[in-house]
């Protein structure tokens, strides 16, 4: 990959990504040198639910949308990939279409691994699969988390801990408050959440009234990230 692809400030959120960051030195480096980069606009369809698989990527700037469509045909947001995280290596291990749809959310940049060569980074390094697997346990063990806190946590307690995730994956300190960057609607709130958006609303206006949070157009400020905990472990 020619390291002028990426800006600086792209390559660093790369570099520190969690997963990646981990890894050893030479594979990093091999899987950088097979890299290429994708610069995409607002709302660029990445991929659509049913189709082979082709890439792996990473998210090197803005976010990526998970989606899936409705038995109404509506779109349902399921989840944002956000800075640093790298993606879509289950369905190139399982040989399976892509589950989902993903669309860019915002400018977006990623970091893309073609087919052939994710598997020879395979071949070439042992390493990334157990790197993987640890990687997608840490997904199982999220999933099993929503699941636990859609069916036992009130709707308060599930809308606090996800404006403090995204406050933590896409948060602006501004003196005492943190601005979170990511442009999101009520509605694409609520369907992360699995609730209604007048539900939603009801919610974070309650927040307002208690100093938590600052609703904006497609905006939310947090005030207190301390009430807001306190929110989420009611």
């Amino acid at each position: 990959m020619n390291a002028l692809s990426l800006t600086p400030e792209e390559r660093q959120q790369i570099d520190q990504g969690p997963w990646f960051s981990k890894l050893s030195e030479p594979l990093r480096n091999d899987i950088l040198q097979r890299a290429f980069v994708r610069r995409l606009a607002d709302e660029t369809m990445l991929s659509h639910r049913g189709e082979p698989a082709e890439e792996w990527s990473a998210v090197a700037k803005g976010a990526v949308r998970v989606s899936s469509v409705s038995l109404a045909g509506k779109q349902i947001s399921l989840t944002y990939v956000e800075p640093g995280t790298w993606f879509g290596d289950i369905a190139l291990f399982d040989g399976l279409p892509r589950t989902h749809d993903a669309y860019a959310h915002g400018e977006t940049t990623l970091l893309c691994v073609r087919k052939a060569d994710f598997r020879a980074l395979l071949a070439a390094h042992s390493e990334l699969y157990d790197a993987l697997l640890r990687l997608n346990c840490r997904r199982l063990r999220l999933m099993f988390d929503m699941i636990e806190d859609l069916n036992t946590r009130p709707l308060a307690a599930r809308l606090a801990k996800q404006v403090l995730l995204l406050a933590r994956s896409y948060g602006v300190q501004e003196g005492d408050e943190i601005r979170i960057g990511l442009q999101l609607a009520q509605e694409d709130l609520a369907q992360l959440l699995g609730a209604s958006r007048q539900r939603v609303n009801q919610e974070l206006k309650a927040f307002e009234r208690e100093g938590a949070v600052r609703v904006e157009p497609t905006r939310l400020v947090v005030l207190s990230r301390d009430k807001l905990l306190a929110a989420a472990s009611r």
